[in-house]
């Protein structure tokens, strides 16, 4: 079925105009319908059985918790193409990345929009693990050791690799083995994890910040989606605007889990700021040097900027080698 059967079938006409929109890093497609009257929804096509019916779930299951994220209207029964919730085209993104190397001059609004999305998350990650069937998750239902290597060999195989950078595998190993370890026994508070909380995830609409792109979610720890948001490169957040950014969440954190121990929490940001970078280099090396996209051409320089900045880097030679040769 395409989207505009899927369309008419559900509301009895077709649509007047249908608009094939940017997909950014996806392999969906995207589409915006229109009514006579001017009325839109976004149409949906997807690639992955599996990924649409995530979404689908998650959708769903996020309406009833009266969460931040796009309803679906109706989908087709096998679940390849689907309507949403049309939330406009202001991405947070796309909003503030003018202050992009110019953040310490007139960017108050810039920052205070990235505190509103930051400080909701603690009750998007709360409320949507509470009833979540986490079973429904594709291609695994929790972070766990299997799923952080996955993600350091995909920094193996799509960057390291494309980039031409040679390498001891061995040695390299281990580092992702020992990094492996730290950051299972840096699992706190596991609960829903967004897996990919960026400003371009985030639509800037009138009733506030919307939150889309959910489907990769699992159960995991909080601090991975809180650095995802802070420490992505192409935003180049000076380290104090970051750090005032985190304590932000924190605040926002123990208002809705008390008990948390936030000492714990600063201790560990480091793990995770130096995992996430690294599987966001394996991201920007698919898209970059894979197929060419120049937007993540582009993210590659300020991501191992970011990398070498990192002190713990350094505990980690073979992975610490690869990255300097770049610089």
């Amino acid at each position: 079925m395409s989207i505009t059967e899927l369309y008419s079938n559900h509301y009895g006409v077709a649509p007047t105009q249908c608009e094939l929109l940017s997909a950014a890093g996806s392999n969906r497609r995207y589409y915006r319908l229109t009514d006579g009257e001017g009325q839109t929804v976004i149409g949906v096509e997807g690639t992955s059985a599996h990924e649409n019916h995530v979404f689908i779930t998650m959708a769903r299951h996020f309406a009833t918790k009266h969460l931040n994220t796009p309803k679906v209207i109706v989908a087709s029964d096998d679940e390849m193409c689907y309507l949403q919730e049309d939330l406009g085209n202001s991405s947070l993104y796309d909003t503030i990345k003018k202050h992009v190397g110019h953040w310490e001059q007139d960017a108050d609004e810039a920052i205070s929009l990235l505190r509103t999305s930051l400080t909701l998350l603690p009750r998007f990650q709360v409320e949507a693990n509470d009833g979540m069937d986490y079973s429904v998750c594709h291609p695994i239902n929790e972070m766990n050791y299997r799923s952080i290597m996955w993600d350091l060999n995909y920094f193996k195989y799509c960057f390291i690799k494309l980039a031409g950078i040679e390498f001891d595998e061995n040695a390299l190993e281990d580092d992702f083995e020992s990094l492996t370890v730290q950051l299972i026994n840096r699992r706190r508070e596991m609960k829903f994890m967004y897996r990919d909380f960026q400003s371009r995830n985030i639509m800037l609409t009138p009733t506030g910040p919307m939150f889309i792109d959910f489907q990769g979610g699992r159960r995991g720890p909080l601090l991975y989606d809180v650095v995802s948001f802070l420490w992505q490169a192409r935003l180049q957040l000076p380290e104090h605007i970051k750090m005032s950014l985190f304590e932000d969440y924190l605040t926002a954190l123990e208002c809705r889990l008390p008990e948390t121990d936030t000492n714990t929490l600063r201790a560990d940001l480091q793990y995770w700021v130096l995992f996430r970078t690294l599987q966001v280099l394996g991201a920007y090396g698919f898209r970059g040097y894979h197929e060419r996209k120049q937007q993540f051409l582009d993210s590659i320089e300020p991501a191992i900027s970011s990398l070498l900045s990192q002190s713990l880097l350094y505990n980690y030679k073979e992975i610490y080698k690869c990255i300097s040769i770049l610089n």
